[in-house]
């Protein structure tokens, strides 16, 4: 069996052995946010096409980068760090969203309401595939920091499965029709 400290170490050096996710960490990481990740398709793809022996990476759709600051729920203080993001590291397909501030705006955007988070790994842990639930950041002594609320199994058994604390029955089912995992990672399990 692998244990989580095990998979930890592997998510570790394939970061540090791919040079786009290094540069998005270092990047991120001169914001100088305290409780910041980039987090999701971005690592999700990271170990994936590293799994998958591909050479080139696949085309990432956003970096999700995920911070929580409960005390500055402004949309314009995501913008401010999006285009910070862009002077830094220009042409990178940069997503920023404060946590905190997640369930203000989720009713308009899905449909039905959220409750106020607690924290960026509690946001994490409602992220809607465990295999997703995965944030990673610049320490501050250079080493990987790891937010993995529900381990990382899935993420390196390449198993898609529903985390039901947040995302519907339905709602999963259109990110399986959106995302078509299987047709861009033929060795993963997608479990309905």
């Amino acid at each position: 069996m692998r244990t989580q400290e095990a998979l930890a170490a592997r998510l570790r050096a394939i970061a540090r052995a791919t040079p786009w996710c290094m540069q998005a960490l270092h990047a991120v990481a001169q914001l100088g946010l305290p409780h910041c990740c980039i987090g999701a398709g971005a690592v999700r793809n990271l170990v994936w096409d590293a799994l998958h022996g591909y050479a080139q990476p696949s085309a990432l759709s956003d970096i999700d980068v995920a911070y929580f600051d409960a005390h500055d729920l402004h949309p314009q203080r995501e913008a401010e760090l999006r285009q910070r993001l862009e002077t830094v590291l220009p042409g990178v397909p940069w997503e920023v969203c404060n946590q905190a501030r997640v369930h203000l705006w989720f009713e308009d955007a899905f449909g039905y309401a959220v409750p106020p988070l607690r924290s960026l790994d509690d946001a994490i842990a409602s992220w809607p595939e465990f295999a997703t639930a995965v944030g990673i950041y610049l320490r501050s002594d250079g080493e990987i920091g790891i937010v993995a609320p529900h381990g990382l199994d899935d993420l390196f058994g390449m198993v898609v499965r529903r985390n039901p604390a947040r995302i519907s029955e339905d709602g999963y089912a259109q990110r399986l029709a959106d995302k078509r995992y299987a047709a861009r990672w033929p060795r993963v399990t997608i479990i309905a």
